[in-house]
């Protein structure tokens, strides 16, 4: 009986401390946020669409907004030929993945309102976070095979 009991104890306290970790997270990732660079895994100029609607080329430069005690943002796009328009988003910490050893980070394109109006999200790994700089991973499928795109923020 006691072996059962420190069991439940220990995956208890395992579970808080994963719950703290992203409790962190979230309040490092509050803010406004600069991406850097938008990089992807094959060579050559692709021409893809991110997150549904918007190119590298105006990701990059973008601005982005956190707001953890909602889980909600936003972003406008930067460049010429982009959209000025305001694209708002809720997002998700996740626990740890067991495959990555990494944050799963889910990112859901809303209204205004914070209504999905295609009810579509896109699930990234959240490789890299500290007070000044974040990165995001993700795994795209482009012409048949897999592409993986690596973001890159500085926090303004």
């Amino acid at each position: 009986m006691k072996k059962i009991s420190c069991i439940l104890v220990l995956i208890f306290l395992m579970s808080c401390g994963s719950q703290k970790e992203i409790r962190q997270s979230e309040k490092t990732l509050k803010g406004n946020w600069y991406m850097e660079d938008v990089s992807a895994s094959a060579i050559g100029d692709l021409k893809f669409t991110i997150f549904g609607k918007s190119s590298k080329d105006c990701l990059i430069g973008s601005s982005w907004e956190f707001i953890p005690n909602n889980n909600t943002g936003s972003y406008v796009e930067s460049g010429m030929g982009c959209s000025d328009d305001q694209n708002y988003f809720a997002f998700n910490i996740d626990s740890v993945s067991e495959y990555s050893g990494l944050y799963d980070f889910l990112l859901k394109p809303t209204n205004e309102k914070g209504k999905s109006e295609t009810d579509t999200g896109y699930r990234l790994e959240l490789i890299s976070l500290t007070k000044t700089t974040m990165a995001w991973k993700h795994t795209v499928s482009f012409e048949g095979k897999p592409l993986t795109l690596t973001f890159k923020f500085i926090k303004q």
